[in-house]
């Protein structure tokens, strides 16, 4: 049984197949994307989905995609009074504005599969590191972790989930821009997690350039699957052996989230 099954006989039938049974679940927020033919029925399919989830207290509708430096969308209240939450993953706690700064809890299985390859004493890089979620397991496993965000709505957050999960030892937090290679330490890193916004691959040369040789750099782009084979080339031509990919999930039709797992090596 699924929220359709719950507003059969309440919004028309020719209209409930265009309302979707999935959701994300960030802390205590829902967030859905009603589609507007639907938009007669938004608050209704909002109470609906709090009496089905008690531990729910706000329902967002995702009316823009992620966009902009600040990687953020735009959302319609539907239900609740706040886009604050604390969300609980893996055993961790991060504290954020889902308004202000990226967050998607899909992604929680492959923050662990990239997290629990880091060995304590290693150097890892971060950039677009929003609120610590990659940050803060990273730390907790001994790494030292060099953390860059540039959204001055995420950063904040960032510091006071440092400071929740009590990894602010192991870790160097800096606002400012990726790109701004003056940020970084001088010396070279053992591993990089770049959670990659769309259109931005580029950061791929500046970010590699900082990873010691036998490395790893753990990179997330935005392709479709035919571009993938000519991808892996040409990663390989660079001197990054891709050691694991796969997709994490579509994200337009026909366009998916990939991670590689480059392993660095020297340019034939």
């Amino acid at each position: 049984m699924g929220l359709r099954d719950d507003l059969a006989g309440i919004i028309p039938g020719d209209l409930l197949c265009s309302l979707s049974d999935r959701f994300e679940v960030i802390g205590d927020i829902a967030i859905l994307s009603i589609q507007k033919n639907l938009d007669p029925y938004k608050k209704t399919i909002a109470t609906t989905l709090l009496a089905r989830r008690r531990n729910l207290y706000t329902v967002l509708n995702k009316v823009t995609k992620v966009s902009g430096d600040g990687r953020t969308a735009c959302y319609e209240i539907l239900a609740g009074g706040t886009t604050v939450t604390l969300h609980r993953e893996l055993g961790f706690e991060y504290r954020l504005d889902v308004g202000k700064t990226f967050f998607s809890s899909r992604l929680a299985y492959e923050r662990k599969r990239v997290t629990d390859q880091v060995r304590s004493g290693e150097r890892v890089l971060v950039p677009f590191c929003g609120v610590g979620p990659f940050v803060i397991p990273a730390a907790a496993h001994g790494a030292h972790v060099v953390a860059i965000e540039k959204n001055e709505g995420a950063f904040p957050w960032l510091l006071e989930n440092i400071s929740r999960n009590k990894v602010g030892r192991n870790i160097t937090a800096f606002r400012g821009d990726a790109f701004d290679t003056p940020l970084l330490a001088h010396d070279d890193f053992d591993r990089t997690i770049i959670p990659t916004p769309y259109g931005m691959d580029e950061i791929l040369d500046v970010i590699a350039l900082r990873v010691k040789s036998g490395g790893m750099i753990h990179f997330y782009t935005f392709k479709k699957r035919h571009q993938i084979p000519k991808l892996v080339e040409d990663f390989i031509m660079r001197g990054l052996l891709p050691v694991f990919y796969r997709s994490c999930g579509n994200v337009a039709p026909n366009v998916s989230r990939w991670v590689f797992d480059l392993k660095k090596g020297q340019a034939p």
